[in-house]
């Protein structure tokens, strides 16, 4: 027998209850450990509570820049469209800043609800608070090597979704009617073309890169979206796998609860 015999090891002796994996035949059941978990939770829960406060943060800057801009441009009818367009660029940045703000919430958001699924729910349940100690959870992977649930490209699409795309659509078509009924009609197309200029910016080119802009938004919004109706990550496989507990029976009249993204 040499000094570093496997066999007096207790981690690295094999199992004595037949269990291939070496995992302990009980889950997480004592007082410490439940307690331990409970209070876990509750600072996954909190966290994602101050993250999403920051994204409610960010979100109001953006629409009273937008009411700013709107009374600019149309405060008087020598004003210039120009407000609106610089609008549009702080509300770009406003996205990206949200957009990274959100990454962290969606970390903090997939811990508390890992938790709700795989402890609170056996718990309702009557089954007790045990949690089976498998190998290489979500949950526990996620402790052990933390890292961003959702992409970059996929968080800017969700927030285009919920709120900025909103924004976005108001500040073009206040554009449109800067340019065409503000302060009158305008005659002819060449009469809109003189109202689009933007400083030295001529009109057709600032028409342009307006439409570029809206058909980009457009197209990332969509293409995120469907992106995420095909694509199967962890978390999604893991929610899957308990398709009992997400189950909700058709209620009559009553709009069954979405989580919020």
């Amino acid at each position: 027998m040499t000094e570093f015999d496997d066999r007096d090891d207790p981690v690295l002796a094999e199992p004595t209850d037949g269990d291939p994996d070496g995992d302990p035949p009980t889950g997480i059941s004592g007082n410490k450990e439940v307690g331990a978990i409970a209070h876990l939770y509750r600072a996954e829960v909190y966290r994602s509570t101050v993250w999403r406060q920051r994204l409610d943060q960010t979100t109001n800057w953006a629409v009273i820049s937008t009411g700013i801009g709107l009374s600019a441009a149309f405060a008087s009818e020598r004003a210039s469209p120009f407000p609106i367009v610089l609008v549009g660029a702080l509300c770009i940045m406003f996205l990206m800043l949200e957009a990274r703000r959100y990454r962290f919430f969606y970390v903090w958001r997939f811990r508390a609800r890992v938790l709700e699924i795989a402890f609170y729910v056996p718990m309702l349940r009557g089954e007790g608070a045990q949690i089976p100690l498998d190998r290489g959870t979500a949950l526990s992977d996620d402790y052990v090597k933390p890292q961003y649930r959702i992409s970059m490209i996929r968080s800017v699409g969700r927030r285009l979704r919920r709120n900025y795309g909103w924004i976005f659509a108001i500040l073009g078509a206040a554009y449109f009617a800067k340019i065409a009924i503000h302060p009158t009609d305008v005659d002819n197309f060449a009469h809109f073309m003189r109202r689009a200029h933007i400083g030295p910016i001529p009109g057709w080119l600032a028409l342009i890169c307006g439409v570029a802009f809206h058909i980009g938004w457009i197209t990332l919004a969509w293409k995120t979206w469907w992106d995420e109706r095909t694509d199967k990550t962890k978390m999604a496989d893991f929610l899957k796998s308990r398709e009992d507990v997400n189950f909700r029976p058709p209620t009559k009249g009553v709009t069954p609860m979405k989580a919020d993204d």
